[in-house]
């Protein structure tokens, strides 16, 4: 094959790559800009009734990012369970609620993973040391770059009440965005102009304040779960600052100032 021949090649090649790439963006700038039909509105207030206190201002934003998840991840049934249009919607819109006024987005994550109720693992856990034998259960899994796994019963009854400061899609979700920077270790990718030494003040001082009254057996506003480690603490803040955000906002301020500026959202002035 002559140089000529190879060079074309080559452009043909680049050529093919860069339409490749506009079509994408083109496409994907339309679904951010398309909104959800009559029954999608009604399916998700009714299922995920956190998203009417969202302002009005941000819901055309909600409802494009939602369109833009539902293209992008294919969703996978397991065991008896059988999947609809309605459970998606479920989960796309509680997974999009931490996106809906943020310039990142779920960039790895291509597939969820569904069971009917608490899932099986088969691995062994680990406390202090101690390795238990046996099957473990979990509620919901997140992988770097994807998949998320969830229990459809966890999934449901998380988005269906909001206010009991427990969501298995938020938590799930909440590492996807912690990985983003490469590692799931409780600093995700920072807003613009948010410095990272009042991050690791508000988060580590608020965690240890969290571990403490768990191992004294005290009443805690963020799920207990959250004393495990920092990334699982991570992600129980973000479920309270969503479901518990007056309550965060009054007991833990300097926390719940850095996550409304992370997620560019004030969830305590929604009423």
């Amino acid at each position: 094959m002559s140089l000529w021949l190879i060079l074309a090649a080559i452009v043909l090649v680049v050529a093919a790559l860069l339409l490749r790439r506009a079509a994408h963006r083109r496409k994907r700038k339309e679904l951010l800009a398309t909104a959800l039909s009559a029954g999608q509105r009604e399916i998700m207030a009714n299922l995920v009734p956190i998203t009417r206190r969202l302002p009005q201002t941000l819901r055309p934003a909600l409802e494009g990012k939602i369109n833009l998840f539902l293209d992008q991840v294919t969703f996978h049934a397991y065991g008896e369970l059988e999947l609809n249009d309605e459970m998606k919607l479920s989960i796309a819109a509680q997974a999009c609620l931490l996106v809906v006024n943020s310039p990142v987005w779920f960039d790895t994550l291509r597939t969820v993973l569904i069971y009917p109720s608490t899932i099986f693992t088969g691995r062994h856990t680990h406390d202090d040391g101690i390795v238990h034998e046996g099957a473990s259960t979990i509620a919901g899994e997140s992988w770097s770059r994807g998949p998320v796994v969830l229990s459809w019963d966890h999934a449901l009854k998380g988005g269906l009440d909001p206010d009991d400061g427990s969501n298995v899609v938020i938590h799930e979700f909440a590492h996807q965005l912690d990985n983003l920077t490469g590692h799931t270790n409780g600093v995700p990718i920072l807003r613009k102009g948010q410095r990272y030494e009042r991050w690791e003040k508000a988060m580590l001082e608020a965690y240890e304040g969290h571990v403490e009254r768990v191992q004294a057996g005290r009443a805690s506003l963020i799920d207990p779960y959250g004393a495990t480690n920092h990334q699982e603490f991570f992600a129980e803040a973000v479920v309270t600052f969503f479901e518990k955000p007056e309550a965060m906002r009054h007991e833990e301020t300097a926390l719940y100032e850095q996550l409304a500026k992370l997620f560019a959202l004030d969830p305590a002035e929604w009423g």
